[in-house]
Parts: C-alpha cells; structure tokens; sequence
C-alpha cells in the first residue's frame, strides 16, 4: 500500500464519528467491519487488537477537536445550553472536517456552516450568529498579521481626496444585533471566578443570556482589535463603522467622509471637530498602516481581552 493511500485510510477512519458511547463504530461508512478494515493496515500486538488500537486514535481525535470547539466558543455553549452545543459542534465536525494543521483554523467556516444549517441554533440562531462572528473575530484579531503603522512622515503631500488609509489586517468590523460583546465578557468573568459553584455560575449564565436574548434587536458596531498583545472589543458609532469599512474597501478620504455622513444626525458644524477625534484615536491605537505593503507582520500569543 502506497504511503497516500495509508495515510487517506487512516484519516478517514481516525475522523469518523464516535458511538454514543464515544467508542469506535463497528461498520465503516461503506459498511464493512471495522475491525476487518483497521487489520488490513494496523498491526495487533500482545495487549491490544487493530481495532482496539485504531479507535484509540478514533477517540482522541474527537476528544481534541471538541476540546478545541468548546475552548473557542465559551459564549456560544452559553447562548446554546451545553446539550446543543455539543450536537452542534458534533455536526459542524463531521460536515467541515479539519483540514488544517492546526486547530487553529477549525471553526473558519462555522459562520456559513450555521447559515446554511440553522436549525442547530434553535429558537436562539440570530443571537447565537452574532456570538460565532464575534468569537471568531476574537481569534482573528488576536494573531492577525501586524504591519508597520502609520506615521505623520507618510502622510506628507498628500491630499484628502488622494488619500487612501490602510486598516490594520488584524482589525476586524462587525455589525451586529445582540450587545453579544457584553454578553461573552460576562461568560468569561464567570469561568475565570474560583469562589462560586458551577451550579452558581450556570444560573448566572442563564440569567445574562436571557437578558440579552429578550432584548429587541438592534444595529450595534464593533471593531475587535490587539493592543499590546491582548484582543479589545470597542464599540462604534454608525459613522464610524463606515469610514472605517469604505478605507477597508480602499476609498479615498473624501469618499469615506461622504459615505459616513450621508443621512448622518450629526450636524454639519459638529463633523469636522468628530472626523479629527476619530482618526486621532484611531492613529494613536495604530489602526492604520504605512501606505506601502510590508509582507512581513508581528504577531502575539494570545491574552483574552476586554472592552475599551
């Protein structure tokens, strides 16, 4: 057997879903005998058989990546209740199997994956979508690549309608419904308290997700950012939020101006004192990049931020 072969049959057959049990199957997807299919490439030796030795393979795999799921989205199993969290990531697994070298990048389709899928959601999808796009913008924030930032030497001679700013790669825009950026926080600050009971901290859970679930939803902006190597959650205005897209999306600095206030209830005497306070914050947190590409970036190990 050709080393690809071997490798692609014990994949599948490392990632194939466990039992209720969470023990190997005993029928392969085409339903053969698993213990007939783990003998034609595993070797039994004096304690265990192939099948026995496979699925300690079977297990572990699944035991890692749902470690994994359930350490990334802490505010999800919140929203969902653990019995749905665990059917959903099971499913999400099986349909979006890994295929990355680092788990890392496990959930980078669950936003679509759950789209597309809602029903594993329940009564509570559009909240539990606005918790997946935050959480995983907490992960891209975090080790997003880092270019060199902005300084007044690049900006000399040029003009506002010349002017293209480049955001921060790392730096990633949400609009959402739910205040979801709250909501994880607290789920946090509950797993990190050592005092209370779990019993305790599930009730707290409960109480903060159905506040949250009960309120009439309603556009919020958030730009999830890294700032000294810890991920931030700050909110936006609606102004705000666009310039900033319309610079993602390459625009000039007069065309992000125009789109922001267009239908605007900022008054027109207030804009140029509120356009200076934003891109003066907004440098000082470094959000923007030199004019020309670096291809090299920094990146940081990852610190659970909080909201500025």
């Amino acid at each position: 057997m050709k080393l690809l072969s071997l490798q692609r049959r014990m994949a599948r057959a490392v990632m194939m879903p466990l039992t209720r049990s969470e023990g190997m199957r005993r029928l392969a997807v085409n339903g053969r005998p698993m213990r007939k299919v783990a003998a034609e490439f595993i070797k039994p030796n004096d304690r265990l058989t192939s099948f026995e030795r496979l699925e300690i393979y079977n297990r572990q795999y699944w035991f890692r990546v749902l470690s994994s799921f359930g350490e990334d989205f802490p505010g999800l199993r919140a929203v969902l209740g653990d019995r749905r969290f665990d059917a959903l990531a099971k499913a999400y697994i099986v349909g979006c199997p890994s295929h990355s070298f680092t788990l890392r990048n496990l959930c980078s389709r669950l936003e679509p994956w759950l789209r597309k899928h809602p029903s594993w959601a329940g009564p509570r999808e559009k909240l539990a979508l606005d918790m997946v796009r935050l959480e995983w913008a907490d992960i891209e924030a975090f080790d997003g690549k880092a270019e060199p930032a902005l300084t007044l030497q690049d900006l000399a001679g040029a003009t506002p309608a010349q002017l293209r700013l480049r955001l921060q790669p790392y730096i990633q825009l949400l609009d959402l419904r739910y205040p979801v950026n709250d909501l994880l926080l607290a789920v946090r600050d509950d797993e990190d308290t050592d005092f209370a009971s779990n019993a305790f901290n599930e009730r707290r859970k409960r109480k903060k997700v159905l506040a949250v679930a009960h309120l009439k939803p309603s556009p919020i902006f958030l730009a999830v950012h890294r700032l000294d190597d810890s991920v931030y959650f700050r909110r936006l205005d609606r102004e705000e939020f666009i310039i900033l897209n319309e610079v993602r999306g390459g625009k000039t600095l007069n065309q992000t101006i125009e789109a922001a206030f267009r239908n605007s209830s900022i008054a027109a005497a207030e804009r140029p004192s509120y356009i200076q306070h934003c891109f003066h914050t907004w440098a000082a947190l470094g959000w923007f990049c030199r004019p020309e590409q670096n291809p090299s970036g920094t990146q940081c190990q990852r610190t659970k931020g909080a909201s500025t």
